[in-house]
């Protein structure tokens, strides 16, 4: 049993329409605040209390209280980047890039949060979880999710203009959308009107 729950992500469309988006990993959470490139205009990790609200909102069960330097948050970013380009290079069947795997691996390699257990029973994280703590957990699940049984089920929201990434964890493995409320309920739309378009 992992510290891990699923929550999903609450964002938000172009619009300003909320949905629910669950990526099924904690490292594909990370995914959602920014990235390299073209993905810079989405960046949501300015400064430590930035990481803090996302480890609030993502899987981690219970949200450690996190002292965070702004380091830890460059290294969040590093990491984040050079998971968005190995995912991207996995997704389409490329070699995985030699010196983002090494930024993956080496986050992998620091001290990750560690679970303890209450005298109540109940799981809180045991130390003083700091931000490096939190980006090791974060690169260790990268590990786990790309080298383990779902490596081949991690896919981009087959919508046209959206870049989610998910792991698809469904028995059939037949998902195609980043969230059905969103994405999928667009495409529903759309085919809806193609159909109506076609009979009038």
């Amino acid at each position: 049993m992992d510290s891990f729950a699923t929550k999903g992500l609450t964002l938000r469309s172009h619009t300003g329409v909320a949905y629910r988006f669950d990526p099924g990993a904690l490292c594909l959470e990370l995914l959602t605040t920014g990235g390299p490139g073209p993905y810079r205009r989405y960046e949501v990790l300015h400064e430590p209390a930035d990481l803090a609200a996302w480890a609030d909102r993502s899987r981690l069960t219970p949200t450690p209280a996190l002292d965070i330097s702004a380091a830890e948050v460059a290294d969040a970013r590093r990491l984040r980047d050079a998971l968005f380009r190995v995912v991207i290079a996995h997704t389409h069947g490329e070699p995985h890039p030699s010196g983002d795997l090494e930024t993956i691996n080496e986050a992998a390699a620091r001290p990750a949060l560690a679970p303890a257990i209450t005298s109540a029973g109940k799981r809180q994280w045991a130390g003083a979880p700091s931000g490096t703590h939190l980006v090791a957990t974060v690169a260790r699940d990268a590990v786990e999710l790309l080298t383990g049984p779902f490596a081949h089920r991690i896919r981009t929201c087959a919508a046209e203009d959206c870049h989610l990434i998910y792991v698809d964890t469904s028995r059939p493995g037949r998902r195609r959308w980043c969230s059905m409320e969103h994405c999928g309920n667009r495409h529903k739309v759309r085919a809806l009107r193609a159909r109506h378009s076609e009979e009038g």
